[in-house]
């Protein structure tokens, strides 16, 4: 068990996708993507979410990120915030995502 504390301590937050690109070097097929959090800001991350989405309609999709792991590198990729996702049994990745538009920066509440 966590404490709430723990959970308040995981920035969650909206961001849209303004970028993304194939990750010809990753192990397992992947994209590459670029997620603006809020204020201007545009983080990089990377996801493995070609079974289910295509470039073009990645483009301008809200999703749930977390925005205060560390930077981790995958590959020569710099992955800065982590997009989340639901497992589905086949290893297939739906993204977290609102149902409605909101403000990107929105925190999970």
């Amino acid at each position: 068990m966590i404490t709430w504390e723990d959970f308040e301590s995981v920035h969650l937050c909206v961001g849209t996708i303004v970028r993304a690109e194939d990750f010809p070097e990753a192990r397992k097929p992947a994209y590459k993507l670029w997620v603006d959090v809020g204020d201007g800001v545009v983080r990089q991350s990377s996801a493995q979410i070609t079974h289910l989405y295509t470039l073009e309609g990645l483009i301008g999709k809200q999703v749930l990120c977390v925005t205060n792991f560390p930077p981790k590198k995958i590959g020569q990729w710099m992955s800065e915030i982590l997009v989340t996702g639901f497992c589905q049994a086949d290893g297939t990745v739906v993204l977290a995502s609102p149902d409605l538009p909101l403000p990107n920066g929105t925190r999970l509440a």
